[in-house]
């Protein structure tokens, strides 16, 4: 088996020398659109030796055993100049037709914005000799190279806007747990990165449900992703094809809000909804048309949380991470959770602490569950606290999974929330509430004296009941002592 960690380093070291290189995130994007074709080729190589009757979605000479395979082979300006004037070019431009259709539109919409920034053309035969160590029809190679990718998705936390992308493993593997998509469900992640979501959702179907070829054949049906960018799509695919996705073309370069609502092809047709959409942005002018008047903005969490509910069906669930400003926001913000407690049972608010999204943002965020067909009636709020010995995350000291085995012990069933009680780090609070706050949803844990999640809002709106409570106090000990007096003088 090969030193899958050693090999990365060594092309990692091998780039540096490239002029043509210029940061972390143009790094990540060499070496993603190489190990998709390494992979795809492995899986094309792997197909043929199963059935006579497959056939390649690559003309034979652009296939990477074709030009890279081969040690010796193409190298300085010759390779470079193939890579530039005859590969990217022709995989742009591939012809989608024949009875591999489907295959040969995701390589042409995986290059379809990808880039060749080496320019050195000895350094890129160093690197492609260095990819060739690796064998992904391996089993040992292939987990060893999850892993490592792993990492790669860590790295964009620093690589400018690109972290944007990375949710914690951690975060992603709790979700999932906790909505348990069943085999036949269609789950979707309309701003799916980097696929992490999908991924756990596609181990955790594997691991609990998976037992025949027919299996595998509807859990690939059954995975739905849309990223709009080029670089996180092109690393969604490659992670799908590393967890078994043999075509994964239903993951889709797009924008999920593109489309008006009332229009939309998946409306009413979800069964699970898995997603961290971007926080903090905006969308470009005319997106927020695409929902109705009274939910219009342009801010990019507040149209996916509009989308979610319309998307679902029935019966559907989700789980979405959101910043705190969603939940104490007015406004457009107030009416949109209105919208979700009328259509939905927000069964769920776990509140995240600090620093789990560091250094992309310092925002804090929550993790909504609910499931559509039912309104809200009490949503029950759990705060995940740090780790005893932690201060805050960071890239020695990540969330880890094992810190959610005391919300999976409390979480109890869906149906009936059989087994939860309120304690320190949980609590319920009723709709007639939640309304009365104007649907605040900053509300904070009752068994601490202090919040981690203090706002300007919350604090303001704590002071005025503050406020009220001495007032009525006051009214209280007035009648008191006048009764007294009016005993006292004989009234």
């Amino acid at each position: 088996m090969a030193n899958v960690g050693g090999i990365i380093k060594s092309i990692q070291t091998i780039m540096r020398k490239d002029a043509g290189i210029d940061g972390d995130a143009q790094r990540i994007g060499q070496l993603v659109w190489m190990f998709f074709l390494k992979i795809l080729d492995d899986k094309i190589a792997e197909n043929e030796l199963l059935g006579s009757d497959y056939q390649s979605p690559l003309p034979s000479d652009l296939r990477w055993s074709s030009w890279a395979q081969d040690e010796e082979g193409l190298t300085g300006e010759k390779l470079a100049d193939f890579i530039n004037l005859e590969l990217f070019p022709r995989l742009k431009n591939l012809a989608v037709e024949g009875p591999h259709r489907d295959r040969s539109l995701l390589v042409r919409d995986a290059f379809e914005d990808a880039y060749n920034y080496m320019k050195n053309g000895t350094l890129i035969r160093q690197v492609i000799n260095k990819i060739n160590e690796i064998d992904f029809n391996n089993a040992g190679d292939k987990h060893a190279f999850g892993d490592v990718y792993e990492q790669i998705l860590k790295d964009l936390q620093s690589a400018g806007n690109a972290g944007e992308f990375y949710t914690p493993r951690a975060v992603t593997q709790f979700t999932v747990d906790m909505l348990d998509p069943k085999l036949d469900e269609v789950v979707l992640d309309p701003a799916c990165g980097t696929g992490g979501f999908l991924a756990h959702v596609i181990d955790h179907k594997s691991d609990h449900y998976v037992q025949s070829v027919a299996d595998v054949q509807t859990l690939q049906r059954s995975i739905l992703g849309v990223e709009k960018k080029a670089l996180p799509h092109l690393l969604c695919m490659t992670n799908m094809m590393l967890h078994g996705i043999e075509a994964p073309t239903n993951i889709f370069h797009d924008n999920t809000l593109s489309v008006p609502l009332k229009d939309h092809k998946w409306r009413g047709m979800i069964d699970v909804i898995v997603t961290n959409p971007p926080f903090g942005g905006t969308e470009e002018d005319g997106i927020e048309k695409n929902v109705p008047l009274k939910y219009q903005t342009r801010e990019t969490a507040d149209l996916f949380l509009v989308l979610i509910i319309e998307l679902l069906k029935k019966g559907g669930r989700a789980a979405v991470v959101l910043p705190d400003g969603t939940l104490f926001g007015e406004g457009t913000k107030t009416r949109i959770k209105e919208k979700l407690m009328d259509e939905c049972n927000l069964h769920t608010i776990v509140r995240l602490p600090n620093g789990v999204f560091s250094p992309y943002t310092g925002i804090k965020t929550n993790i909504l569950f609910f499931e559509k067909g039912q309104p809200t009636r009490e949503t029950w709020f759990y705060e995940h606290s740090y780790p005893d010995g932690y201060k805050s995350y960071s890239k020695t000291k990540p969330m880890r999974i094992e810190e959610f085995d005391v919300e999976k012990r409390w979480w109890g069933e869906l149906a009936t929330r059989e087994g939860r009680r309120a304690g320190p780090d949980a609590w319920t609070v009723s709709i007639e509430e939640i309304k009365s706050r104007g649907y605040n949803l900053d509300i904070q844990n009752p068994n601490t004296a202090a919040s981690v999640h203090k706002n300007p809002r919350s604090v303001a709106d704590e002071l005025e009941r503050n406020r009220a409570q001495v007032e009525r106090l006051q009214m209280l000990l007035k009648s008191v002592f006048s009764d007294a007096l009016g005993l006292e003088n004989g009234e």
